[in-house]
């Protein structure tokens, strides 16, 4: 590879660092017919995961970080005095094959600053993943960030093309978006989110592809005043509005000369990590998020304990609960205990009455949940009158779960 295209990657890897919605979950599985290229079955040895949760590796880049607009909170805005570069179609298209044959990568995450206008770079992005199909028979996985206000039918052709597609909502508040992005324009991103759900379901009905790993997007926080319950609700929203599949938080991170409306120091990277494991508990334990809200302070979440804690400790007049009796829901709530954990535990003791150790064996954070649980052999004392409960189960942040 040319020093000149190695310079380029240089550059365009390091300005796509900022984007975190690149995981490849929720994509088929899918294998090159004979002489083609790439599939996503193969085990992988990088930073995103399949739906049973291989780790796989992608190609991660923008196709240029030049950009028409000037949004306060990015590296790439207009106005930033950052080094600059751009690859052509066949250029994007050349280093994912030279990669991909050279086991380094299994698909590509393809983002870019917006040239010329939206239809422009959208077009451009799209006949990446068209070639890498059609012309060489990449059957490696592809995301694509669609770009908000382009054609709809260039969104389409890229939904025909790749595995899936995001579009990035920015920030939770319309109001800091018009603030910090007035170029932009949130019922614009929102559209191209909708145009997007309705291609997905009009693809399933037909039973033909279409982004079959659905959609995603990505959300700033710490670059306003927003809460984290605002943040919640927003996603919340989302995720019912949309059918998206992932939302993912990025802590916002002071830039080179930036606008006085910012703030001076990052966003915990804590916080970012509290709000995933609240998205989980809204969308696979049942929570809403009042209830997480419920167990903050002030609209935000606590940095010292996880929300799925924070909520036990609010309500220990439900707790400790008979493992052999609760109801799955109600399991759900016990921190410690994870879905599939819940669901081995509501299997097992319908053939036997499980005890303490049993419970061990179905789950890696019996620990945490035991003053939660009653069993036969193991009888806690009431939560109420456990005043040092909270001291006892706060580890430290490097060993907190994220699904638990």
């Amino acid at each position: 590879m040319e020093d000149t295209l190695v310079t380029k990657l240089r550059v365009l890897a390091d300005a796509a660092k900022y984007d975190a919605s690149c995981a490849s979950s929720g994509a088929t599985p899918r294998k090159a017919p004979t002489g083609g290229i790439g599939s996503t079955t193969p085990s992988g040895i990088c930073h995103s995961y399949t739906p049973d949760g291989r780790c796989v590796s992608l190609l991660k880049i923008l196709l240029t970080n030049y950009c028409l607009f000037d949004c306060s909170y990015c590296i790439n805005r207009r106005s930033s005095n950052v080094r600059r570069a751009r690859f052509s179609v066949d250029e994007v298209v050349r280093i994912t094959l030279d990669f991909y044959k050279r086991n380094y990568i299994e698909g590509l995450f393809l983002s870019s600053g917006v040239i010329r206008s939206p239809d422009y770079t959208m077009e451009q992005m799209m006949l990446v993943a068209k070639k890498l199909r059609q012309k060489h028979g990449f059957a490696g996985y592809i995301h694509l960030k669609a770009i908000p206000e382009a054609s709809p039918w260039l969104i389409e052709q890229a939904g025909l093309w790749a595995d899936r597609i995001s579009v990035n909502i920015e920030l939770a508040c319309d109001a800091s978006l018009k603030k910090l992005a007035p170029e932009k324009n949130a019922p614009g991103i929102k559209a191209t989110m909708g145009q997007v759900r309705e291609r997905i379901e009009e693809a399933r009905e037909e039973r033909r592809a279409f982004a079959p790993a659905g959609q995603s997007t990505q959300m700033i926080v710490g670059a306003d005043e927003t809460t984290d319950e605002t943040v919640l609700k927003a996603s919340a929203s989302l995720y019912s509005d949309y059918g998206l599949k992932r939302v993912y938080y990025s802590g916002f991170s002071p830039i080179p000369e930036t606008s006085p409306a910012l703030p001076i120091k990052p966003a915990p990277l804590l916080r970012e990590n509290r709000l995933y494991q609240a998205d989980w508990l809204l969308r696979y334990y049942g929570f809403t998020v009042e209830e997480i809200a419920a167990g903050g302070e002030n609209g935000m979440l606590h940095l010292d304990i996880d929300p799925k804690l924070a909520w036990a400790l609010k309500h220990r007049g439900r707790f400790p609960v008979d493992i052999n009796a609760a109801d799955r829901e109600l399991l759900l709530r016990v921190p410690g205990l994870g879905a599939r954990a819940v669901d081995k535990i509501i299997a097992a003791r319908r053939h036997v009455r499980l005890r303490l150790d049993d419970v061990a064996r179905l789950s890696g954070g019996v620990r945490r949940a035991r003053p939660f649980l009653i069993t036969p052999d193991h009888h806690p004392l009431r939560l109420t009158d456990r005043i040092d409960l909270r001291e006892r189960l706060t580890p430290p942040a490097t060993q907190l779960s994220l699904f638990s």
